[in-house]
């Protein structure tokens, strides 16, 4: 069985957390892709971070959208990690990406790689990021029905099950990811929407959590039987591995891309 790889944010215990060298660094383990999770700037630029504020990954503070390209530029989001910055992987200065620096990274990998752009929300959807990143992306050789910029294959996933049915309206479900987690509340609501979304075939890809996995196989196995491909996350251990391969799964992101592909490779039917 083929497993394919992601980088969870690139090689994240390797690096900052979608940084120039953890992305670079993905690409050179072995990653078959990587995941990137995207907000819009001020000034309506595509910046690849997790989290709504700066704080956590920076030595700045204050929410993204309220700040410009420019003055991101301006912070240090490498130097929170212990790892030095390879002369290779770039300076301090170099280390914050936008979506379309990301694609370019992955075009100049030399092989077909695949980029899994995650729409983050909370409680309320709002078109304009998937509307930007769509026209960006459509502006450097994607286009809607094929999936492909170059070597890049472009995927697209979200938690929020509205981000989720709006993407299919643009793209094929092929390319569309619904992520779950286990159901607590608030989320209960989302997650079984989630859920239908992907039972009704709007969505081909199922993006479970280790977590979820565990707590309900007999949802895994019912996607797995009806063609679905199950990229899940975040698989850092070979426990976990085992666990995603026993059920399955084609697709796994990982922090330690690396680790993952040696496990692989040491199995004995790979």
């Amino acid at each position: 069985m083929t497993v394919q790889i992601y980088a969870h944010r690139g090689a994240s215990a390797a690096f900052a957390e979608h940084t120039r060298a953890a992305y670079l660094q993905a690409l050179a383990d072995g990653a078959d892709g990587v995941e990137c999770d995207v907000h819009l700037s001020a000034d309506g630029e595509l910046i690849l971070l997790h989290d709504d504020t700066v704080d956590r990954t920076s030595n700045g503070t204050g929410p993204v959208s309220e700040l410009t390209l420019a003055q991101l530029r301006e912070l240090d989001f490498s130097s929170w990690h212990i790892t030095p910055l390879p002369p290779e992987f770039g300076t301090t200065a170099t280390q914050l990406l936008t979506l379309l620096e990301l694609l370019h990274i992955l075009a100049n990998a030399g092989r077909p790689v695949g980029l899994a752009i995650e729409f983050k929300y909370g409680a309320l959807f709002e078109p304009t990021l998937v509307e930007t990143a769509l026209e960006a992306l459509r502006g450097h050789g994607w286009s809607d029905d094929g999936g492909q910029a170059g070597n890049v294959e472009v995927s697209f996933m979200s938690f929020h099950p509205e981000a989720v049915a709006y993407l299919a309206q643009h793209v094929p479900a092929e390319q569309l990811c619904q992520l779950l987690e286990v159901a607590t509340a608030p989320a209960v609501e989302a997650v079984a929407a989630g859920e239908k979304l992907l039972d009704d075939g709007v969505a081909h890809l199922a993006g479970p959590g280790v977590g979820y996995v565990r707590a309900y196989p007999g949802n895994v196995a019912r996607w797995v039987a009806a063609g679905r491909v199950l990229r899940v996350w975040t698989v850092d251990t070979a426990d976990d591995l085992q666990l995603c391969l026993s059920h399955g799964v084609t697709q796994v992101t990982s922090n330690v891309p690396a680790v993952i592909r040696s496990t692989l490779t040491a199995l004995p039917f790979m």
